[in-house]
C-alpha cells in the first residue's frame, strides 16, 4: 500500500485551473523529487495537499485513509499527520528558536511543556542548530532560520513532510546546509515530498523523480532515468535545457 497516494487531482485559482489530474504514489520512506518549469503545478501540488488550496476533484490517501477536504475534522485529522516546510520561513520574530519550535505542541496539542523542550533541542542538535535554542530569528541566517523551519515542522511527528523550494531564497553558500539535513531525513526513512530547482541533490538524493508540466504528471521514474534517458518528450525538452544551462 502507498503511504500517500493522489488519484486525478485537480485545483484552481479562480477560473484558473492549475492541477489537471495530479496522479501520484509515494511509498513510505521515500524521498522524491517534484521537478518542472516554472507555473508547472509543483508548489500548487503541495498546497493542494495540505489543504490551502482545496482540490476541486480528485481523491487523497493517507496510509490507506481517505482525505475530505470538505470536511474540517478531516482536514485536521490530516494536518496531524504531515507537515509542510515552505520557501519563507514563517519564523515568530519575537520568539526564541525553542520557543518557535514548542508553541504548536505546547499550545495546541496539549503537550508538556518540559517534554516537548527536550525533544526540541534533540532537533535542534539534528539540525545543527542546539547552540541556537534561545536565539531570535533576527540572530540567524537564512540558512539557519530554514533549518529552524524544518525542527519545528519535525516536531509535530508527522508521517508525511512536504518541502515546497526550501531553499530558493537562501545565498548559494547556505543551501548545502538545509539540503544536508533533508538528506539526514531521508535516511531515518521519513517520506518526503521535495520540489527544488536543485537539480544535482534531487538527482543525488530522490529515490524518484516525478516531472510536472501543465498541472499534471508526465513522468515518473528514477533519477537515472529522469535525468539521463526520459521516456516522455516534454521531460526530454525540459532536461536537455538544464543540462545545456
Amino acid at each position: 500500500m502507498s503511504h500517500l497516494e493522489i488519484r486525478g487531482l485537480e485545483a484552481a485559482y479562480g477560473s484558473a485551473r492549475v492541477l489537471n489530474g495530479v496522479d501520484l504514489n509515494v511509498a513510505r520512506g521515500e524521498l522524491v523529487g517534484v521537478v518542472g518549469p516554472s507555473g508547472s503545478g509543483k508548489s500548487t501540488l503541495m498546497r493542494a495537499l495540505v489543504g490551502l488550496l482545496p482540490p476541486s476533484a480528485g481523491n487523497v490517501t493517507l496510509a490507506g485513509d481517505p482525505v475530505d477536504y470538505r470536511k474540517p475534522a478531516s482536514l485536521r485529522h490530516l494536518r496531524d499527520r504531515l507537515a509542510i516546510v515552505f520557501q519563507q520561513y514563517n519564523l515568530f520574530q519575537n520568539m526564541s528558536v525553542l520557543d518557535n519550535i514548542t508553541i504548536t505542541p505546547v499550545k495546541i496539542r496539549g503537550r508538556n511543556r518540559q517534554e516537548a523542550e527536550a525533544e526540541a533541542m534533540e532537533l535542534l542538535r539534528k539540525v545543527g542548530l542546539e547552540g541556537k535554542a534561545r536565539a531570535y530569528p533576527d540572530e540567524l541566517s537564512g540558512g539557519q532560520q530554514q533549518r529552524v523551519a524544518i525542527a519545528r515542522a519535525l516536531a509535530l511527528k508527522p508521517e508525511l513532510i512536504l518541502l515546497d523550494e526550501v531553499t530558493a531564497a537562501l545565498d548559494p553558500e547556505l543551501v548545502r546546509d538545509v539540503l544536508d539535513v533533508i538528506q539526514a531525513l531521508a535516511r531515518e526513512g521519513i517520506t518526503m515530498l521535495l520540489v527544488s530547482h536543485e537539480m544535482g541533490f534531487i538527482r543525488e538524493a530522490a529515490d524518484r523523480v516525478v516531472m510536472m508540466d501543465g498541472g499534471r504528471v508526465v513522468e515518473s521514474g528514477p533519477p537515472g532515468q529522469i535525468f539521463d534517458a526520459p521516456q516522455a518528450e516534454r521531460t526530454r525538452a525540459f532536461m536537455s535545457k538544464i543540462i545545456r544551462h
